[in-house]
């Protein structure tokens, strides 16, 4: 056992030198092929940061949040709301503006192709720092979850949720490393613009429940979010088949990330907006063969009703009853019944009675 341990104990600082010579490796290859303009930005230098971020997002949002909450009210954080999603509209408003005029909505881009641009060029570098702030904004989104989770909105932390915001962040930052700026960044454009509309929706929701019915587009963002996904994946996969000198690895990269969102989104509209249509489908057919049983129950008490008055009239009246008297009396019998299954009223039952009784016996006479 001692020998064993003394082994062990050998190994471990091996080991610990392996994982080392890995990191050195990782950041020599960094170094050399990553933008080196983005190099000694803030987080650029190492993924791990990042990396390490997001993981401690997961667990903050799934394990240790929900654990100190589970014994406490949920925080009341409307304010903080309103002004979280204005900042946030604001934010994603200034992106889409600073991606769109440095290339995307001048005129130099072009949507067929679009090589990253590395040189210093003042509209170059705006669109490199745009670029990185759109990274951070990644990390600005993780605040929708901390307050779904000391709000105790347990159910909107769904893994779709949980995935996205979990992955957004270093997805972005190999975008940031290598190619910042050229065909990617149609991806940012289009995020933030569905972040626009997607933080107003949720600005009005938070100013209170006035403004509800301005809200009948909700599920119209899960579909705009699906739209965004297939214009990339259109937008990334065309390089595949074209000459376009643009790295084909972040071809694939930005794809497939669509790819993936794509279909997550799609079963999160299929599992809440159809079940919800199914739902109130069922509740339709349901009101309605409650109703056809009503209308038949109705018809069924008219007819018992009508069935006893002439049976009645038909035992009180001698045999050669076939006169007026026993006339109006199956009228009278069966006004009645209409008076307690529809609602006649019994004036107009009174006048339908003498009407019939005059007319009755006028023949007779």
């Amino acid at each position: 056992t001692f020998v064993r341990r003394a082994q062990a104990n050998r190994t471990k600082p091996h080991k610990m030198a392996l994982i080392m010579k890995y990191i050195d490796s990782m950041h020599h290859y960094m170094d050399k092929f990553g933008d080196p303009r983005t190099k000694d930005w803030p987080l650029m230098s190492s993924p791990l940061p990042t990396l390490a971020l997001c993981l401690g997002y997961v667990y903050l949002v799934k394990v240790l949040g929900p654990r100190l909450m589970e014994n406490r009210k949920p925080f009341q954080l409307k304010n903080t709301l309103i002004v979280y999603n204005f900042i946030q509209v604001v934010f994603s408003a200034w992106l889409f503006y600073e991606i769109g005029v440095s290339g995307w909505l001048t005129g130099h881009y072009n949507f067929r192709c679009q090589p990253v641009d590395y040189s210093n060029h003042p509209k170059t570098l705006r669109m490199v720092h745009a670029c990185w702030w759109y990274y951070f904004s990644k990390f600005t989104e993780f605040f929708d979850t901390f307050f779904f989770v000391l709000r105790k909105k347990s159910s909107q932390v769904s893994t779709l949720h949980v995935i996205h915001h979990g992955c957004m962040p270093m997805s972005v930052w190999f975008g940031v490393k290598f190619t910042p700026g050229g065909h990617s960044t149609f991806f940012g454009l289009l995020n933030t613009f569905v972040h626009i509309v997607m933080y107003t929706y949720y600005l009005f929701t938070a100013l209170g429940p006035q403004f509800q019915k301005y809200l009948w587009w909700k599920k119209y963002l899960t579909a705009l979010q699906m739209v965004q996904f297939v214009a990339i994946m259109v937008h990334a996969f065309q390089l595949l088949f074209i000459d376009c000198n643009y790295p084909k690895a972040f071809v694939w990269w930005i794809g497939m990330h669509a790819v993936m969102f794509f279909f997550l989104f799609n079963e999160f509209y299929q599992s809440t907006y159809k079940a919800q249509k199914l739902k109130r489908e069922a509740a339709n057919r349901k009101r309605e063969a409650d109703a056809l049983l009503l209308k038949q129950q109705q018809q069924q008490q008219l007819a018992n009703g009508g069935t006893h008055t002439a049976n009645g009239s038909a035992t009180s009246a001698a045999p050669a009853a076939s006169n007026g008297s026993v006339s109006v009396g199956n009228g009278t019998g069966n006004k009645a019944a209409d008076y307690y299954v529809r609602g006649d009223l019994p004036a107009e039952i009174e006048l339908t009675h003498r009407s019939n009784a005059s007319n009755t016996a006028g023949p007779v006479q």
